[in-house]
């Protein structure tokens, strides 16, 4: 049960972009196409799940050494590395999703909801299994909020009964802001 109350949180009350509005950059560069945003999801998903096992495990190997201090810069780095893993396999098996997503995906490595999930998890002294499940819950929630936005954003950025002045950014971040408040409403069911 506790495993769950942790995913659930991740995903929805602690959502990291709509509640702690890290991640950003790609949550609004990437969501203008349902395509790019599966993608962008997908990628960012992996990174967020595999760094959190990665980072659980070498935190425990600083902390023999006692080299707690290092961990940010030790995150960073696997972190980095994760994301070359990544952006070298899509251009080799989805070169089309690699250019529809750009400069986005080297991005990945300074996208701040990777490092806050990785940083959480130690701050919260979590485990092996609820860094993963923490890390697992994160990643659906980036993946999630992406991929509605996405949705919205294809069905309003050429909307002819918005008025033009307000297409495109003014209406994402709008749409974003509402989303943000509707996922606020998580908050009260879990305490």
């Amino acid at each position: 049960m506790e495993l769950l109350m942790i995913f659930i949180s991740a995903m929805f009350v602690n959502n990291f972009v709509l509640a702690k509005f890290l991640g950003i950059c790609s949550f609004l560069g990437v969501s203008k196409k349902k395509d790019s945003a599966l993608g962008m999801g997908l990628a960012v998903t992996f990174v967020i799940t595999i760094a959190s096992v990665m980072s659980w495990l070498v935190y425990e190997l600083l902390e023999i050494f006692e080299l707690e201090y290092l961990s940010t810069i030790a995150f960073v780095l696997v972190i980095a590395a994760l994301v070359q893993f990544v952006e070298m396999a899509i251009k080799k098996y989805s070169p089309a999703l690699y250019k529809g997503l750009g400069i986005f995906l080297p991005l990945i490595t300074t996208n701040c909801a990777v490092l806050g999930v990785a940083t959480l998890n130690v701050q919260e002294e979590y485990n092996f299994i609820q860094a993963v499940v923490n890390g697992l819950g994160a990643a659906s929630g980036y993946f999630l909020a992406i991929v509605l936005l996405s949705f919205i954003r294809e069905r309003t950025d050429n909307n002819e009964n918005i008025p033009v002045i307000l297409r495109g950014l003014p209406t994402t971040l709008f749409t974003a802001a509402l989303m943000s408040i509707a996922f606020l409403g998580f908050q009260g069911l879990i305490s």
